[in-house]
């Protein structure tokens, strides 16, 4: 069972999910927001992956995506928001303006509030995001970084990482104390989606 089974989404989110997926195939070979390989295993490989970090944020609040790129999470995780009536500001930082002109047509096709920034991550004012959330943007160590400077003292971070997330956890300790839960991905079973709270250098 994946995240969209285990939320009982709508037949209108599975809709707009799927506009989403077109979107995506419709814009990628001009931008590359996903290979060529990996088109044909959008749904699986891209949207439920990210749709199961909705299920671990809270319900309410404002939610950071980082390195939005084709809008993996933040797209999906707004449209689930949508979807169950939920609480959430998103704001979205991708310094690639091809990308970004893809999020704000992918936000106004699907109706949903979103607010997209064209900038350097570091280079943003502090957001005191309630929810950060980044996917294959960098490594923990740097993630935890950018956390740092746009999460809420009381907010948590999400990240969804690969089979090495053990070697990167062990060395981002050497830098940074926080509170981690390692969740085991649903479309890879040695991947995890890393939940991460009280995060402070050493």
């Amino acid at each position: 069972m994946n995240s969209l089974d285990a939320l009982n989404v709508s037949r209108e989110t599975i809709d707009q999910l799927r506009s989403f997926e077109a979107l995506v195939q419709k814009w990628s070979p001009k931008i590359n927001l996903v290979s060529k390989a990996e088109l044909p295993k959008l749904w699986d490989r891209h949207i439920i992956d990210s749709a199961q970090l909705f299920q671990h944020a809270p319900t309410a609040g404002r939610w950071l995506d980082i390195g939005s790129g084709g809008g993996f999470p933040g797209v999906v995780v707004a449209i689930l928001s949508q979807g169950f009536g939920q609480n959430h500001t998103f704001t979205m930082i991708e310094s690639d303006q091809r990308k970004c002109a893809f999020l704000r047509t992918a936000a106004r096709t699907l109706g949903l509030e979103m607010t997209v920034l064209s900038e350097r991550i570091e280079k943003v004012p502090p957001l005191n995001a309630d929810i950060l959330s980044a996917r294959a943007l960098t490594n923990l160590d740097r993630l935890l970084g950018f956390a740092e400077h746009h999460l809420a003292e009381t907010g948590i971070a999400l990240f969804p990482k690969g089979e090495t997330w053990h070697k990167e956890h062990m060395s981002a300790q050497d830098v940074w104390s926080y509170r981690c839960e390692a969740i085991t991905s649903e479309t890879n079973a040695a991947a995890a989606v890393l939940k991460i709270q009280d995060i402070t250098r050493v």
